[in-house]
């Protein structure tokens, strides 16, 4: 059974109103089609207040950041309302210790005294508390007294200022969560070592927004109109888990081939003259809401992750996006778990060599019938259906603590 028409506190690892797509915020929205959720939005710490004061994003805020205010901000989803808490002290320059402990405990207490307050209002007593690859802050379900805590588990911990005091706060958080749930299976591996009721529940993909690049009157986004075809083209953030020398190999031996890289770019991990190459092309971040008229524009999707430690726990949301819109994809093999889920509709290479085989076998032998088993591989792995899984865990264990 689904939990259906229960409070749900969800701490998220994303702004609201963020640009880009986010897994936690995503969760809370699919979550309020049967249960009110409260989404607490990503902190603001002191050095966040000051810098953003005055932009859009601090005016939408500002007359929340009161530890005695109890409002919320309404969204489009009636049951969806997102909380703000008072900015919190910037102490992750700290080295891990006694003293960064002492000081995230303040900071807990800040945050929890706020959702304590709104629940308060609401007159909440039993809820189900996710913290949703938060790691900041790993206590927070404790204080606030939650009946159920739960951690979503969505990637690995990357980045030197995530791991700096992730590792130790992750860890709490899985010892001391009723439930971990991952989005991927190495994930789910690893955190099932820390905690028994770990359970895999895969990422997935808006099916409804990737498939308007299947309607024959959305005009190819205008961003690639002077780029020669055929387009081998990758959506999504440019950083460290590209595999650089592999793509460099394919693009040297692909002259006739335009390699588009749509997104931000991290540029201290792109290798000198990666972009000096004629058929090469970066566009820079666009709207997601873009998205759908530029996958369109791409005959062949790509994703060119390098094989690590790291990357075999990721499950991307754009593999399942490329599929919904129809589109080809050639990956390499950073993920093989992945194959689980795409089946034969998805080429995964460990060479330069072969990724260059799959991108010619593509663009010459794709067919219809292909585009429609890519299709129907999508529509099985829709947040709808992700989210139901996810409900049905949350029901049960619920249950189990309400006795």
């Amino acid at each position: 059974m689904k939990l259906k028409n229960e409070t749900i506190v969800i701490l998220g690892a994303a702004k609201f109103d963020g640009i880009y797509e986010s897994t936690s915020f995503t969760t809370a929205k699919y979550l309020a089609a049967d249960n009110d959720v409260f989404y607490v939005d990503y902190p603001y710490t002191l050095k966040d207040y000051f810098k953003e004061k005055g932009t859009a994003g601090y005016e939408v805020r500002k007359k929340h950041f009161s530890s005695s205010d109890v409002s919320v901000i309404d969204t489009a989803i009636e049951r969806l309302k997102v909380v703000i808490t008072p900015p919190v002290l910037s102490i992750n320059f700290l080295p891990e210790g006694k003293l960064y402990r002492f000081l995230l405990q303040f900071n807990e207490a800040r945050i929890a005294a706020k959702i304590r307050k709104v629940l308060k209002k609401h007159q909440v007593n039993d809820f189900i508390f996710i913290n949703s690859f938060n790691f900041h802050y790993p206590e927070i379900g404790r204080k606030i007294k939650a009946t159920l805590t739960v951690y979503q588990c969505v990637d690995p911990l990357i980045i030197d200022y995530d791991k700096k005091h992730g590792v130790v706060s992750e860890r709490i958080m899985a010892n001391v969560s009723d439930l971990v749930v991952c989005t991927s299976k190495q994930l789910y591996r690893e955190k099932l070592t820390m905690n028994e009721n770990t359970f895999f529940v895969a990422n997935a993909a808006d099916l409804e927004h990737s498939s308007k690049a299947l309607n024959p009157d959305l005009p190819v986004n205008a961003i690639l109109a002077d780029i020669p075809s055929p387009v081998i083209g990758y959506f999504g953030h440019i950083e460290r888990r590209m595999d650089f020398p592999l793509l460099a190999q394919v693009i040297l031996d692909n002259p006739d081939k335009s390699f588009v890289f749509v997104g931000p770019v991290s540029e201290e991990f792109i290798p000198p003259g990666f972009t000096s190459s004629s058929n090469v092309y970066f566009t820079g971040r666009l709207p997601y809401e873009e998205m759908p008229s530029i996958i369109k524009g791409f005959d062949v999707a790509m994703i060119p992750f390098k094989k690590d430690d790291v990357s075999y726990t990721i499950f991307p949301l754009k593999l399942f996006e490329y599929l919904g819109a129809g589109k080809p994809i050639v990956a390499t093999n950073f993920n093989l778990d992945l194959k689980e889920f795409t089946k034969d509709a998805v080429l995964y290479c460990g060479n330069a060599e072969d990724f260059t085989a799959a991108v010619n076998f593509y663009l010459e032998n794709d067919n219809e019938a292909a585009k429609q088993e890519r299709l129907s591989i999508a529509s099985e792995n829709t947040w709808e259906k992700r989210i139901s899984q996810l409900s049905t865990l949350l029901y049960e264990f619920y249950k189990n603590k309400l006795g």
